[in-house]
């Protein structure tokens, strides 16, 4: 079960993230900064509580930690991935010919 403290945190992730969609094109990156850093929070609180509970046995269900930190670290990487796109790598451009002459058939067949 999740505790408040990463409850709320999660969802404080999320009302920075709506508030990223009416952000000026300035505010932008700071924004997602701030969101890299709570998630960063975020998949810490998240190793803790893997590393702190152990799995009752009694219990139908337990909370699935190591997929929430998979699921984190892939959000992470597609913030990181906005903020920093990687540039297209150069095409190869084809050979030049050189050669624009087209011989065109004469209209007179030749005898």
């Amino acid at each position: 079960m999740l505790t408040p403290f990463i409850s709320s945190l999660l969802i404080s992730i999320l009302l920075v993230a709506c508030n990223c969609a009416n952000a000026t094109p300035i505010q932008e990156p700071v924004d997602m900064e701030l969101i890299q850093k709570q998630l960063e929070v975020t998949e810490h609180i998240a190793n803790r509580a893997n590393i702190t509970n152990t799995p009752d046995t009694s219990e139908r269900y337990r909370f699935d930690y190591p997929r929430l930190i998979h699921d984190i670290q892939r959000i992470r990487q597609g913030v990181q991935g906005y903020l920093s796109p990687s540039r297209a790598q150069p095409r190869d451009p084809r050979e030049m010919v050189g050669d624009y002459r087209l011989d065109t058939p004469s209209a007179k067949p030749s005898p």
